[in-house]
């Protein structure tokens, strides 16, 4: 028997021994990052470094900019309709993120572990995709669907209301300064919904399902299961969740366009919104870039916050663990 032993190796016993592989280069890596660092760069660090340098200049968008300095932002510190618009993004992150995530989390539990489980997961995926429609759905199509529900004299909404004999419960829902931001909130409620429900369903694929056997043998109800054990499993999903409809919500803007256009007198107004005012009503592109460069700073540090906390809850569950 003849044995053939390539040039530059050598057997061992029965195996046959190549000699050592030469390490890849690492460069090569970096050859592939480099389409999405440019098109990083291209789209967003060029455009808000460009935005913030025009923030600091007054101008109407013809012409030259003339400099000067600090002064759009120490106008900004004192117009009280910014704070206002500002108030109003809190209203929505509460619309956006704080009810979605609470009603995402029993409907993901409730869908996951009692219709899957009594109904099939055909029922809880057909369920779980109705609830996620609103999101796919453009928000120009939405905001006009429900601007003729909420309209004051033939909407959907009071014609129902008329019908069931609660007419004294009809309302100019998007008309009156009083209610028409919490509206818009009911809106965005429903627009948002779809997203914590499937992250939460996501996150429930991965949990033992022999904790919930265990609890149910201990004789737990559903309710402390969902207490016990699908909240404290998910909880990164939680964290994902709050931060990226937070942020959502503090940069909303088509639904108030759609709805509201701020209206009104400026009671829905957001900062997004008053920013795009700012810069194509108003002609102050200057003090339109100064916003838009604030609310840009204040989601980016929250971004990195609720970052550090997803971190430091998630090593803090590892050593505990450990």
């Amino acid at each position: 028997m003849t044995i053939t032993v390539e040039r530059g190796a050598r057997t061992t016993g029965k195996h046959q021994y190549a000699g050592p592989r030469r390490p890849r280069p690492r460069t090569s890596y970096a050859l592939f990052l480099l389409p999405g660092i440019l098109a990083f760069l291209a789209v967003i660090v060029v455009p808000f470094l460009m935005n913030t340098g025009v923030s600091f200049t007054d101008w109407s968008g013809v012409g030259s900019p003339k400099w000067t300095g600090l002064a759009n932002y120490r106008e900004l510190m004192d117009d009280s309709e910014f704070w206002a618009s500002f108030r109003h993004s809190l209203f929505m992150v509460v619309a956006m993120a704080v009810v979605p995530t609470m009603l995402g989390l029993v409907l993901a539990a409730a869908l996951f572990d009692y219709i899957g489980k009594h109904f099939g997961s055909r029922t809880a995926a057909v369920l779980r995709a109705c609830f996620y429609l609103p999101q796919v759905l453009p928000i120009a199509v939405a905001g006009i669907v429900w601007s003729w529900i909420l309209a004051p004299d033939d909407g959907a909404l009071n014609a129902v209301l008329k019908a069931v004999g609660l007419g004294s419960l009809q309302q100019d829902w998007l008309g009156d300064p009083n209610i028409a931001l919490y509206s818009v909130m009911g809106v965005m409620v429903w627009v948002q919904i779809g997203f914590p429900l499937v992250v939460f369903m996501a996150g429930l694929q991965r949990v033992d399902p022999q904790l919930y056997e265990a609890a149910e043998l201990d004789g737990a109800g559903w309710w402390r299961r969902f207490w016990h054990i699908t909240l404290p499993q998910i909880r990164p999903e939680i964290y994902v969740v709050l931060l990226w409809c937070t942020i959502a919500a503090l940069k909303v803007f088509g639904a108030v366009y759609v709805l509201t256009k701020g209206g009104p007198g400026g009671a829905t107004d957001v900062p997004s919104y008053f920013s795009f005012t700012t810069f194509f009503e108003k002609t102050q592109v200057g003090y339109g870039a100064a916003v838009s460069t604030v609310l840009t700073v204040i989601i980016l540090v929250l971004a990195l916050v609720g970052l550090k906390l997803q971190t430091r809850a998630e090593d803090a569950e590892e050593g505990v663990r450990t």
